[in-house]
């Protein structure tokens, strides 16, 4: 409504100002169109060009983003893995060997269904991580004003967590199910922790603490491998440092307030659709757990296609607006073009009656409309170098000023423009000369 108001307000405005004696000065055969409205319009063009470049940009490279992300290494293999949810916040959890105790158990009713190869528990997945940075101390090294050396990322796993997730070894060794609640503690640190803290050395038999204060009394634990590093997050281009702890070895106080905190996550590798097999999974997993329910049933590829459901949203708002953009320019410049041809009647015809070609006034006719195309392009090129840094956290694989982007963008328009402006000119050389000076 106010847009109506407006745009209907302010023609009335001038043609209630405008001064009967310029009027006659300035048209030539219908009064009221002056130079003054001509520039109005040319105005709201061009600023409609430079809004559909900024939108086509800015979409652009949401779209080149996410073809990114489907061709990009994660680290590990989504395919054919199932992941279910689960509560442990009971007292009977609260020891960490009740929980070894149900891995095993769980492990040993799930993987005798024909078709699943590997059964994990763990505190989150891969693409969708619970932010549980822990403090270090790495043994041997000095401490200066901090009691810690390094923040990293902790994630509690069950021993085949890297063998559902199919996340390669990199040095050293894997969990195995003889690591468990009798061994010393031990963990697998990424490759992204290792170059941070060993760059020239060998981490394998370095032992590391987490200082978590005075609330917990954390053991020591050996590295006793490098495992590949694993895209944690859906955008990114470097991994962070990451470590994992055995589930079966956590301090009783720390597997409750984990238990207490969040749900534990099952992840289950298959041969077959993993979809296919979720009620015998669910049923196996209910009775070792002693009837406890699991929830939020997902498959691993439909985890990777939420991780960037964000992304794809912002995607195609952006195109439709985009689109719509595009039209708006496009009957604009029809418009405004068709207009100028309607009071080019008589200029035309006497351009012809002095012998221009068709295709002159077709040429006249289209530099025109591309002049105002052009000028909407070069402003619209500042304002989508602008819009696109304020995307760069949106954005993967692609520079937030991309020059292949914005090339395709810029031609696009134009072409869109060229398009707009090419029928009005057609019309204009179908002048018949006698009968536009007849007119006059």
């Amino acid at each position: 409504m106010f847009t109506g108001i407006l745009f209907g307000l302010l023609p009335a405005f001038t043609a209630s100002r405008d001064d009967l004696g310029s009027a006659l000065k300035e048209s030539d055969a219908r009064p009221g169109v002056g130079l003054g409205q001509s520039k109005v319009r040319s105005t709201l063009v061009v600023a409609e060009i430079s809004l559909s470049l900024i939108l086509l940009a800015g979409a652009a490279l949401l779209i080149r983003t996410l073809m990114a992300l489907r061709t990009v290494d994660r680290g590990f293999d989504a395919h054919n893995v199932l992941t279910l949810e689960m509560s442990l916040a009971e007292p009977r959890f609260d020891k960490t060997m009740d929980v070894a105790q149900l891995v095993r158990d769980a492990r040993r009713r799930v993987e005798s269904i024909p078709g699943v190869k590997a059964l994990a528990i763990t505190n989150s997945l891969p693409l969708e991580p619970e932010s549980n940075y822990t403090p270090i101390v790495i043994e041997g090294r000095p401490l200066t004003k901090d009691r810690y050396h390094a923040v990293v990322n902790d994630r509690a796993v069950s021993a085949r967590y890297f063998e559902v997730f199919r996340i390669p070894l990199r040095r050293g060794r894997m969990f195995t199910e003889r690591d468990d609640e009798h061994t010393p503690p031990v963990i697998l640190i990424n490759e992204a922790m290792a170059k941070q803290f060993w760059p020239k050395g060998d981490p394998i038999g370095e032992r590391i603490t987490t200082d978590l204060g005075s609330v917990y009394e954390e053991p020591r634990r050996q590295i006793i491998g490098v495992v590949a590093d694993v895209r944690e997050a859906a955008f990114g281009s470097n991994s962070e440092p990451m470590m994992y702890e055995l589930i079966g070895q956590s301090v009783d106080a720390v597997n409750a307030a984990y238990n207490r905190g969040r749900t534990m996550i099952w992840a289950v590798r298959t041969k077959p659709d993993p979809y296919s097999l979720r009620v015998d999974i669910g049923r196996e997993l209910r009775i070792a757990s002693g009837g406890l329910p699991v929830a939020h049933i997902r498959s691993m590829d439909q985890v990777s296609v939420e991780s960037t459901a964000r992304n794809r949203f912002n995607m195609v708002l952006l195109t439709i607006f985009a689109a719509l953009a595009m039209l708006l320019a496009a009957i604009g410049i029809y418009g405004v073009m068709s207009y100028a041809v309607g009071q080019r009647v008589h200029e035309i015809g006497i351009r012809m009656a002095l012998g221009a070609r068709a295709g002159d006034v077709l040429s006249l006719v289209l530099r025109q409309g591309l002049s105002l195309a052009v000028v909407g392009i070069t402003i619209g090129l500042m304002g989508a170098v602008w819009l696109t840094g304020a995307m760069k956290s949106l954005l993967f694989g692609v520079s937030p000023n991309d020059p292949l982007t914005f090339v395709m963008v810029s031609a696009l328009l134009l072409a869109v423009a060229a398009a707009a402006t090419y029928i009005p000119a057609r019309r204009a050389t179908k002048v018949d000369p006698i009968v536009a000076l007849r007119y006059e």
